[in-house]
Protein backbone atom coordinates (compact mmCIF):
# COMPACT_ATOMS: atom_id res chain seq x y z
CA UNK A 1 0.00 0.00 0.00
CA UNK A 2 1.63 2.96 -1.15
CA UNK A 3 0.11 6.12 1.18
CA UNK A 4 1.12 9.68 0.26
CA UNK A 5 1.38 12.82 3.62
CA UNK A 6 1.43 15.57 1.98
CA UNK A 7 -2.61 16.36 1.54
CA UNK A 8 -2.72 15.18 4.76
CA UNK A 9 -5.43 16.41 6.94
CA UNK A 10 -5.47 16.27 10.79
CA UNK A 11 -8.37 16.64 12.90
CA UNK A 12 -7.39 19.27 15.91
CA UNK A 13 -9.83 17.72 17.94
CA UNK A 14 -8.56 14.01 17.32
CA UNK A 15 -4.96 15.87 17.58
CA UNK A 16 -5.73 17.47 20.97
CA UNK A 17 -7.01 14.26 23.01
CA UNK A 18 -3.77 12.63 21.85
CA UNK A 19 -1.54 14.97 23.06
CA UNK A 20 -3.87 15.07 26.32
CA UNK A 21 -3.48 11.35 26.77
CA UNK A 22 -0.14 11.17 26.17
CA UNK A 23 0.94 13.97 28.29
CA UNK A 24 -1.58 12.30 31.10
CA UNK A 25 0.95 8.56 30.40
CA UNK A 26 4.10 10.77 30.72
CA UNK A 27 2.88 12.90 33.96
CA UNK A 28 1.94 9.75 35.29
CA UNK A 29 5.18 7.64 34.51
CA UNK A 30 6.73 10.60 35.73
CA UNK A 31 4.61 10.19 39.12
CA UNK A 32 4.80 6.69 39.29
CA UNK A 33 8.30 6.84 39.33
CA UNK A 34 7.78 8.71 42.37
CA UNK A 35 6.53 5.58 44.45
CA UNK A 36 9.99 4.62 46.27
CA UNK A 37 10.29 8.11 47.60
CA UNK A 38 6.65 8.53 48.00
CA UNK A 39 7.53 7.67 51.83
CA UNK A 40 10.00 10.36 52.18
CA UNK A 41 8.99 13.83 53.94
CA UNK A 42 8.09 16.53 50.92
CA UNK A 43 10.58 19.14 49.90
CA UNK A 44 10.28 22.08 47.88
CA UNK A 45 11.54 21.17 44.50
CA UNK A 46 11.31 24.91 42.54
CA UNK A 47 13.64 27.56 43.79
CA UNK A 48 11.48 28.67 46.42
CA UNK A 49 9.75 28.56 49.85
CA UNK A 50 6.53 26.69 48.68
CA UNK A 51 5.49 24.78 45.50
CA UNK A 52 2.12 24.57 45.20
CA UNK A 53 1.02 21.89 42.40
CA UNK A 54 -2.24 22.93 40.39
CA UNK A 55 -3.90 21.98 37.55
CA UNK A 56 -4.30 24.37 34.74
CA UNK A 57 -7.57 25.20 35.17
CA UNK A 58 -8.17 26.07 38.83
CA UNK A 59 -8.65 29.91 39.24
CA UNK A 60 -8.87 29.54 43.19
CA UNK A 61 -5.07 28.20 43.10
CA UNK A 62 -4.16 31.19 41.25
CA UNK A 63 -6.00 33.27 44.23
CA UNK A 64 -4.47 31.39 46.99
CA UNK A 65 -1.02 31.89 45.37
CA UNK A 66 -1.67 35.30 45.07
CA UNK A 67 -2.15 35.46 49.05
CA UNK A 68 0.82 33.92 49.53
CA UNK A 69 2.96 36.28 47.21
CA UNK A 70 1.52 39.21 49.27
CA UNK A 71 2.45 37.64 52.51
CA UNK A 72 5.94 37.70 51.30
CA UNK A 73 6.38 34.06 49.93
CA UNK A 74 8.48 32.75 47.64
CA UNK A 75 6.24 30.76 45.43
CA UNK A 76 6.93 28.18 42.50
CA UNK A 77 4.23 26.39 40.51
CA UNK A 78 3.72 23.05 39.14
CA UNK A 79 1.13 22.39 36.75
CA UNK A 80 0.16 19.08 36.91
CA UNK A 81 -3.15 17.35 35.22
CA UNK A 82 -4.75 15.92 38.69
CA UNK A 83 -3.55 16.55 42.29
CA UNK A 84 -4.99 12.67 43.72
CA UNK A 85 -1.14 11.69 42.74
CA UNK A 86 0.31 14.42 44.29
CA UNK A 87 -1.42 14.12 47.37
CA UNK A 88 -0.54 10.38 47.31
CA UNK A 89 3.12 10.87 47.06
CA UNK A 90 3.14 13.77 50.05
CA UNK A 91 1.03 10.78 52.01
CA UNK A 92 -1.83 13.72 52.75
CA UNK A 93 -4.93 12.10 53.86
CA UNK A 94 -7.77 11.93 51.08
CA UNK A 95 -10.54 13.02 53.49
CA UNK A 96 -8.61 16.76 53.66
CA UNK A 97 -8.35 16.84 49.71
CA UNK A 98 -8.70 20.23 48.16
CA UNK A 99 -7.90 21.81 44.62
CA UNK A 100 -4.17 21.84 44.91
CA UNK A 101 -1.33 20.63 47.33
CA UNK A 102 1.68 22.63 48.19
CA UNK A 103 4.99 21.53 50.37
CA UNK A 104 6.73 24.25 52.21
CA UNK A 105 9.88 22.59 53.61
CA UNK A 106 9.59 19.44 55.29
CA UNK A 107 5.65 19.75 54.59
CA UNK A 108 2.88 19.42 52.54
CA UNK A 109 -0.09 22.24 52.83
CA UNK A 110 -3.68 21.18 51.37
CA UNK A 111 -6.16 23.68 50.43
CA UNK A 112 -6.75 27.33 51.55
CA UNK A 113 -4.52 27.52 54.58
CA UNK A 114 -3.80 31.39 55.93
CA UNK A 115 -0.03 32.68 54.63
CA UNK A 116 1.14 33.28 58.53
CA UNK A 117 0.37 29.50 59.60
CA UNK A 118 2.34 28.35 56.38
CA UNK A 119 5.01 30.75 57.15
CA UNK A 120 4.62 29.78 61.05
CA UNK A 121 5.65 25.91 60.09
CA UNK A 122 8.78 27.40 57.88
CA UNK A 123 9.45 29.58 60.95
CA UNK A 124 9.01 26.95 63.60
CA UNK A 125 10.06 23.68 62.11
CA UNK A 126 7.57 21.46 64.80
CA UNK A 127 9.26 17.94 64.30
CA UNK A 128 6.11 16.06 65.13
CA UNK A 129 3.71 17.39 61.88
CA UNK A 130 3.79 16.37 58.75
CA UNK A 131 1.19 18.74 57.20
CA UNK A 132 -1.40 20.88 57.70
CA UNK A 133 -4.93 21.26 55.54
CA UNK A 134 -8.06 23.72 55.27
CA UNK A 135 -9.85 20.29 53.89
CA UNK A 136 -12.88 21.27 51.18
CA UNK A 137 -13.50 25.00 49.62
CA UNK A 138 -13.85 26.92 52.55
CA UNK A 139 -15.99 30.37 52.04
CA UNK A 140 -13.37 33.21 53.19
CA UNK A 141 -10.37 31.03 53.01
CA UNK A 142 -7.76 32.64 51.32
CA UNK A 143 -8.03 32.48 47.58
CA UNK A 144 -11.78 31.80 48.49
CA UNK A 145 -13.11 35.04 49.88
CA UNK A 146 -16.87 35.79 49.36
CA UNK A 147 -19.75 37.89 50.53
CA UNK A 148 -20.91 34.87 53.53
CA UNK A 149 -17.31 34.09 54.79
CA UNK A 150 -17.61 31.12 57.47
CA UNK A 151 -14.99 30.52 60.41
CA UNK A 152 -12.97 27.41 59.82
CA UNK A 153 -10.06 25.17 61.01
CA UNK A 154 -6.66 24.35 59.75
CA UNK A 155 -6.22 20.96 60.73
CA UNK A 156 -3.03 19.34 61.49
CA UNK A 157 -1.74 15.75 60.78
CA UNK A 158 1.10 14.29 62.90
CA UNK A 159 3.62 11.89 62.40
CA UNK A 160 1.55 9.18 63.82
CA UNK A 161 -1.41 10.33 61.45
CA UNK A 162 -3.51 11.99 64.36
CA UNK A 163 -5.09 14.90 63.52
CA UNK A 164 -5.36 18.14 65.83
CA UNK A 165 -6.88 21.71 65.09
CA UNK A 166 -3.53 24.04 64.27
CA UNK A 167 -5.84 27.18 63.90
CA UNK A 168 -9.09 28.02 63.91
CA UNK A 169 -9.91 31.52 61.17
CA UNK A 170 -12.61 33.43 60.50
CA UNK A 171 -12.74 33.52 56.56
CA UNK A 172 -12.67 37.20 54.84
CA UNK A 173 -14.86 38.74 53.25
CA UNK A 174 -14.84 39.77 49.26
CA UNK A 175 -13.60 43.13 48.33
Amino acid sequence: MNTTYKNLNINSRVLSKTLSYLFAVGALAIFSSGASWAAQPPTTEVNSDVTVYKTVSCGCCGNWIDHLQHSGLNVGVIIVPETNSVRSRFGVPQEFASCHTAVAGNYWIEGHVPADLVQKLLDEQPADIKGIAVPGMVPGSPGMETPRPVEYQVISVDNNGEKAVYATRKGRSAH
